[in-house]
């Protein structure tokens, strides 16, 4: 449960309103336009309702890595195609100019500062920089859930220069994501993917903790299934990370956990469409092969314990899904998640991707924004973007 304030818990009317939002959408380099506007749909819903109480509207987030200079030209575009109204987009914000177009907007006008990480300042969360921002506006406005395990200018920074509350996207996820972890509808199951081990070892010790049975999928199989004593030929492994592996899996015993690991794989020679593949048990892969997907065997299992499920958690594919030759065990487990009763969390990132892909997001209870943030939530860390807001 979020025990911050929120936009409902302060007064906007008349007051500028700084809102950081998750605008980091994929955009097409060829023709410029925008693949996916869920970031930007999700925004939507705390910002009328700030056009809507009489709130001077000023946007801000990143879009691309710091350096790459990507603008948020294309997202302005867009949020007025959905507000159905003018959004003025500010394309440098340290003009001299640009206080005076703040300070003449009218109440319900709304404002899209240009890319927070066109300077450097903001991952390193400039004081000065923070500041800046700050003295635009009278309120703060979090609303950037996949931002908010980041610590910036934008972010955390400007919290200690303005009352800050959280908008509804955050909200929304902290509950959705906080329910479905601490007091989740049981049995509770875990779907763990993704290439590395070591990017997941807290969230998988976290989840033993909690779950009744934990699927486990993706590259990071191959550390797992080497750590048993299993020959895993070309497999990316992260062999300094075996007694990791093995741990977890002892840990899993102990707490009467069940936990799956694949049982067949369909392997390659090479990552490409147009390499030949072959499915075989996980004993038996080629000293010249690599696993890439689970195979039908392992994606039968994984559908069962789904179905059985009261509460499915998903958290990284469990196969190559971008090439369309291995995405049959990422397709077969998001299907099954959307076939079943339960409650379903995709908690963001390459799943979130994985579902829009296949067509799958309305069948979902709750699709995560923010991939790295839901991680360290499920792993029990304080979001410092969160953490800086007012309590309730």
């Amino acid at each position: 449960m979020l025990n911050k304030k929120t936009v409902r818990d302060v007064s906007v009317k008349s007051k500028k309103v700084l809102v950081r939002c998750d605008f980091n959408v994929p955009i097409d380099k060829e023709t410029g336009n925008i693949t996916s506007d869920k970031r930007i749909v999700e925004s939507l819903k705390t910002i009328k309702y700030l056009i809507n109480a009489g709130a001077k509207v000023i946007l801000c987030s990143h879009i691309g890595k710091t350096g790459q200079n990507k603008t948020l030209l294309p997202v302005s575009k867009r949020l007025a195609e959905l507000l159905e109204m003018d959004v003025l987009f500010i394309e440098d914000i340290f003009k001299d100019n640009v206080r005076d177009v703040i300070d003449s907007m009218q109440d319900g006008d709304v404002v899209l500062l240009e890319n927070t990480r066109m300077t450097e300042k903001e991952e390193a969360n400039d004081e000065e920089f923070a500041k800046y921002l700050a003295s635009f506006a009278d309120i703060f406005v979090n609303d950037a859930f996949g931002s908010a395990h980041r610590a910036h200018a934008s972010t955390e920074g400007v919290t200690h220069f303005l009352p800050s509350v959280a908008g509804f996207l955050i909200e929304k996820e902290i509950e959705a994501l906080d329910h479905s972890i601490n007091d989740p509808k049981r049995p509770l199951v875990a779907i763990v993917g993704g290439a590395k081990v070591s990017s997941k070892i807290g969230v998988l010790n976290a989840l033993l903790d909690k779950v009744d049975t934990l699927l486990i999928g993706g590259a990071m199989t191959y550390t797992f299934l080497k750590a048993e004593g299993i020959n895993v030929g070309k497999s990316l492994c992260e062999d300094d990370k075996l007694d990791v592996a093995l741990e977890i899996l002892q840990k899993a015993a102990n707490k009467g956990v069940k936990l799956l690991l694949p049982v067949d794989n369909v392997v390659a020679k090479e990552m490409s469409e147009y390499t030949e593949e072959m499915t075989v048990s996980v004993e038996k892969i080629p000293e010249d092969y690599m696993g890439l997907d689970i195979g039908k065997k392992t994606s039968a299992l994984f559908e069962e314990e789904i179905k059985k499920a009261g509460t499915v958690v998903w958290n990284g594919p469990v196969g190559m899904f971008e090439l369309d030759k291995f995405s049959s065990g990422t397709r077969k487990v998001a299907e099954a998640m959307a076939d079943s009763n339960a409650v379903t969390i995709v908690g963001g990132g390459d799943s979130a991707s994985a579902v829009e892909k296949f067509g799958l997001e309305d069948k979902m209870s709750h699709i995560s924004t923010g991939g790295g943030a839901s991680l360290e939530f499920m792993e029990g860390k304080k979001l410092p973007g969160i953490e800086a807001l007012l309590d309730k």
